[in-house]
């Protein structure tokens, strides 16, 4: 696999991986596949019973990174380039014991963090061949470079708005009455992948009282006119960047004038919100921006949610718009905002657009009317 960003750009990853190890006292990094061993060499795939784990040493350590890999899957890494990477291949033989090479490798660390989600069997693993060195979780040091998106992140991301705007505008092809959500939620997974995203990640279709439920998935239930419908939706890029984009739909008949003035807070709150968006402001004044105007309303109790996450090659990762959050905002970092108002076997609506953080403001990666659209 060829990976998504030019090797220099890995390497300095790997660069200050390192270095962000040492700065937080840490000796070795371990990383197992997921979105952070994508994002440091490249390699997709998933955690498998025969490990494979990246070995990132601290800043001012000797040893050069090396992946362990079981023998039979090292030519999926042969496209990656790692030599130029820097990084050394060792490969096992089933029956042979894995954490021992990672052992030998890691030159007898005090501190090691591994990666976040490493299944718990590699992690005892781990443990049981470096007995002496304390465990920490990796999520600390990966995240200070994750969050902050370069050039070539925002603008796969900013491909990934685009390419869920498009499902969104296709809409009314879609959403009509008579209709069951799980019907819905169908055609607009195809569309995902239509307009230019690997799959569907998830496929939101909250119908009438269904939209009081944030988290809603789909169902049997038949859409009916005069209800407002809440389509959350979004998934990967062939670069492995997400889309993630909610817009709130009335089908077949205008809404009560209740519903419109509750959505008219919603709308003020959102765009309150992203205006709010610039460096310097913290998180959790992103998550007030948005939360006071639906509390002045009456309707605080509605909003039962953070107002945004994260994104990038994970749907939800740091940073997390939510109040206590006091981290300031930096250009790079890109994150949904996403207020919504559910009043419990009624209705539910909630707006969403990713934003990213630049010198002087905020950019919108969704375009897509925020109105209370009526199909």
């Amino acid at each position: 696999m060829t990976p998504a960003v030019p090797t220099a750009l890995l390497a300095d990853r790997l660069r200050r991986a390192g270095e962000v190890a040492a700065d937080q006292d840490v000796e070795l990094l371990l990383i197992t596949p997921g979105t952070d061993l994508r994002y440091l060499i490249g390699a997709d795939g998933e955690s498998h019973e025969r490990l494979t784990c990246l070995l990132v040493p601290a800043a001012g350590h000797l040893a050069p990174p090396a992946i362990v890999v079981p023998r039979l899957e090292a030519p999926g890494l042969a496209a990656l380039g790692l030599e130029e990477l820097g990084v050394e291949v060792i490969t096992w033989n089933d029956g042979e014991d894995p954490y021992l090479l990672v052992s030998d490798l890691a030159g007898g660390p005090t501190r090691l963090a591994v990666t976040d989600s490493m299944p718990a069997a590699h992690v005892f693993g781990v443990r049981d061949a470096l007995p002496d060195a304390a465990q920490s979780l990796a999520g600390p040091i990966i995240r200070e470079l994750r969050m902050r998106k370069d050039a070539a992140e925002v603008a796969e991301l900013r491909a990934a708005g685009a390419a869920i705007d498009r499902v969104h505008a296709r809409m009314g092809e879609f959403l009509k009455a008579g209709r069951t959500e799980a019907q819905v939620g169908a055609d607009i997974a195809a569309a995902i992948v239509e307009e230019g995203h690997t799959s569907a990640a998830f496929v939101i279709v909250g119908s009438g009282p269904n939209g009081a439920s944030p988290h809603h998935d789909v169902s049997d239930r038949v859409i009916e006119n005069g209800d407002v419908v809440v389509i959350d939706i979004g998934g990967p890029l062939p670069s492995g960047y997400n889309s993630d984009c909610t817009r709130t739909y009335a089908v077949g008949a205008e809404p009560s004038a209740e519903i419109r003035e509750s959505y008219a807070v919603l709308q003020d709150a959102q765009a309150r919100s992203v205006a709010a968006v610039r460096p310097g402001v913290t998180a959790e004044q992103v998550d007030e921006a948005a939360r006071g105007p639906i509390t002045q309303a009456g309707l605080g109790e509605r909003f039962i949610h953070r107002t945004g996450h994260g994104i990038g090659l994970d749907v939800h990762e740091e940073p997390y718009i939510v109040g206590g959050n006091a981290r300031p905002l930096e250009p790079g970092m890109a994150f949904s905002v996403e207020p919504g108002v559910y009043l419990d076997g009624q209705w539910g609506a909630r707006i969403e657009d990713i934003v990213v953080v630049t010198e002087e403001g905020s950019e919108s990666l969704n375009n897509r009317s925020h109105d209370l659209v009526v199909l």
